[in-house]
């Protein structure tokens, strides 16, 4: 196969100045992509530091022969997400390709977070979302051409204790992705979430020393494909892990029909309530939501004999 490109494409990565986001703007800048790199440098707590790495990753790709310019905006607020793509609508003129990267941790149960922790993990990984987001679809849209990759997590999927918020928002830009592939299909615009699994700095707290080699490098080839002009899939989720790919997908079983449930009815049938039938996947792209009534409407009609 040919080798894939981004030349006189534009990327604006969020949390692009290390782990993950670090790797996705070297891969991309080494096929030809010209990459915002947005990092304002702080602690994973999301605490200033005196640290700059969107600047030193900047200076490295441009080293290499690549174009990248540093955003230092914070995807927290309005006023940072609009910020951030203009950074990339001033240097380069236009935003191809939008990867959001950006996360912070505060660990804590849901019974004991602090509701100013609650906050602040919310702000950069969901409302971060947003906020960069609002700002570039439309543009998108416009053009007729855009990729978005939202970065979500199995904590997302499957939750984990002790990481309440930041399970909540992973799994919540799912809902988010999905908008996007759906408004988007018309205008050559794509959503996907990648559910990466690596060692980064989010890992500290975390003994890793059993764990198989998991760089984030091992991750970047699976986001770029989606960002790539190539990519037809949208309204997806893709698992990236220590060289393992994989699809995920929200599933249902078929369930049971009647026309009238008592709570003693339910009762009685919740084992075929919860496994009964076969398997289904509603794809968000065209109308998921849509072919998920449709499929209930049908069981309405056929128990009716209509």
């Amino acid at each position: 196969m040919a080798e894939l490109r981004f030349d006189d494409r534009v990327a604006v990565i969020t949390g692009g100045g290390r782990g993950l986001g670090r790797a996705h703007a070297l891969l991309l800048a080494s096929r030809g992509c010209k990459v915002v790199v947005n990092d304002p440098g702080v602690s994973m707590a999301g605490d200033a530091t005196g640290e700059g790495p969107a600047e030193a990753l900047v200076a490295e790709i441009r080293a290499a022969g690549g174009e990248a310019v540093a955003s230092l905006d914070s995807v927290a607020t309005r006023e940072g997400g609009k910020a951030i793509i203009d950074t990339a609508l001033d240097a380069f003129g236009r935003i191809d390709i939008l990867i959001h990267s950006a996360g912070n941790v505060r660990r804590g149960s849901l019974s004991s977070l602090a509701y100013e922790d609650f906050s602040a993990v919310l702000d950069v990984h969901l409302k971060g979302a947003y906020h960069v987001m609002r700002e570039a679809f439309p543009r998108m849209m416009a053009q007729g051409y855009g990729r978005i990759v939202l970065t979500s997590s199995i904590n997302g999927l499957y939750g984990k204790a002790d990481n309440v918020t930041y399970s909540a928002c992973k799994a919540a830009l799912m809902g988010l992705s999905n908008t996007a592939a759906i408004e988007g299909q018309r205008h050559n615009v794509r959503s996907n979430l990648i559910v990466p699994a690596a060692v980064t700095r989010m890992s500290d707290g975390i003994d890793t020393s059993r764990f198989p080699p998991m760089e984030p490098e091992m991750v970047a080839p699976m986001v770029a494909y989606l960002c790539h002009e190539q990519c037809e899939a949208t309204g997806e989720m893709y698992v990236a892990m220590g060289g393992r790919l994989a699809r995920a997908w929200i599933a249902e079983n078929a369930g049971i029909f009647r026309q009238e449930w008592s709570l003693e009815d339910v009762a009685g049938q919740i084992a075929a309530i919860r496994q009964g039938g076969a398997a289904l996947a509603f794809p968000p792209v065209p109308d998921g939501q849509l072919d998920h009534l449709l499929h209930g409407f049908a069981m309405i009609r056929e128990s009716a004999g209509t």
